[in-house]
């Protein structure tokens, strides 16, 4: 009996794309271009006539632009959408937004080159129809315009942290697909005087900079791009710049950023197992590892080892993630200590970092 096709509708203004698309598409064994529309008015037909299992979406198109047709079409019938973008500081910020109403994932698009470019990325293009198309997706909590509101509508977390805990501290997240939704929930609920945060979020370059600007805006700490050779210190969140790797280290009693341009690991730059075999060997008992959702198994060994040097390890469950792959694989690997939904996270590791016994990781 032979195996289901992922359906694919292909929206971009650009022919070129388009046709190129539909060839990568339909290269595939397990997947089918079964329409390409130049606008959002023609795709909403198509999908209706058609029901695809996943869109590519162009952000930026005339008549109706690639954000305010994911808004709707995520109001209206939820799918799986992954966002084809500009690699430009608008088209960075755009794709934040597009994130933030439900996109499952995103691929930048050359801005010279495109044939070339495109093909090069043809594999990239095609891993992430396939994750969205097995990805949960669920339409956003809030309305993309009241998103600045949210630092200030969510409940103050208590300022149980102290100074001498904040600053040897660290807590160390990985994520992949769906990640920039869940890192923010984290981060907006970290107090003021967090002990200092380290981010690996799998992302090209380019992107990080809108990312980390607009968690910036909606939280109480500090959130910006590590810089190499920076001190990393409480009260900040340092977000592992795109197509590089991050780790950090120690000068005298100081933590520090190392941001380098080696090679990708698990096949990612940046990696979470950079980062997190970093922690284990310079944080050791002081870290707290978070996993959220994301493909692959990227950082699971590595956040066994920062277990095994005496982190406590929080992993996000199934159920609240969009892709079930590196929780699922820490998990196995033994690192987690506990597993709650993405929302119970920050209010469990606040508690942990403000328990008398939060040195003692006594463990069965």
């Amino acid at each position: 009996m032979a195996t289901k096709k992922i359906r694919v509708v292909v929206v971009d203004d650009s022919a070129l794309v388009r046709s190129l698309l539909t060839e990568i598409i339909n290269r595939q064994p397990d997947m089918v271009c079964v329409g390409a529309a130049n606008d959002p008015l023609v795709a909403r037909e198509m999908i209706r006539e058609l029901d695809p299992d996943v869109i590519t979406l162009d952000v930026e198109m005339p008549r109706m632009d690639g954000i305010d047709f994911l808004g709707r079409l995520m109001r209206l019938r939820p799918m799986p959408v992954v966002m084809i973008s500009t690699l430009t500081d608008k088209g960075a910020e755009v794709t934040m937004r597009a994130l933030e109403l439900g996109a499952v994932d995103f691929v930048a698009k050359p801005r010279i080159g495109l044939a070339n470019g495109l093909n090069e990325l043809a594999s990239q293009i095609v891993d992430k129809v396939r994750v969205a198309a097995v990805a949960k997706f669920r339409r956003p909590p809030v309305p993309v315009a009241a998103a600045p509101g949210i630092a200030q509508t969510a409940p103050r977390p208590a300022n149980t942290l102290i100074g001498r805990i904040s600053t040897e501290k660290m807590i160390c997240i990985g994520a992949s697909t769906g990640g920039t939704e869940a890192v923010k929930e984290i981060l907006v609920h970290m107090p003021a005087d967090s002990p200092a945060i380290v981010i690996t979020q799998h992302m090209p370059p380019g992107f990080t900079t809108s990312f980390a600007a607009r968690l910036n805006g909606l939280c109480q700490i500090t959130v910006k791009e590590a810089a190499h050779g920076e001190r990393i210190l409480p009260g900040h969140a340092y977000i592992a710049p795109g197509g590089k790797q991050f780790r950090v280290d120690r000068s005298g009693a100081n933590y520090v950023a190392v941001v380098e341009d080696t090679e990708p690991v698990n096949r990612h730059k940046p990696s979470v197992e950079v980062l997190f075999l970093s922690a284990a060997a310079v944080v050791g008992r002081n870290a707290y590892g978070i996993m959220l959702t994301g493909m692959g198994n990227d950082g699971a060994r590595a956040m066994r080892e920062m277990r095994d040097k005496g982190s406590y390890n929080f992993v996000q469950d199934e159920a609240s993630c969009v892709v079930f792959g590196m929780p699922r694989e820490a998990i196995a690997h033994g690192a987690a200590d506990e597993v709650l939904p993405l929302d119970k996270i920050a209010g469990a590791l606040l508690a942990k970092l403000g328990a008398s016994g939060d040195r003692l990781h006594n463990r069965i």
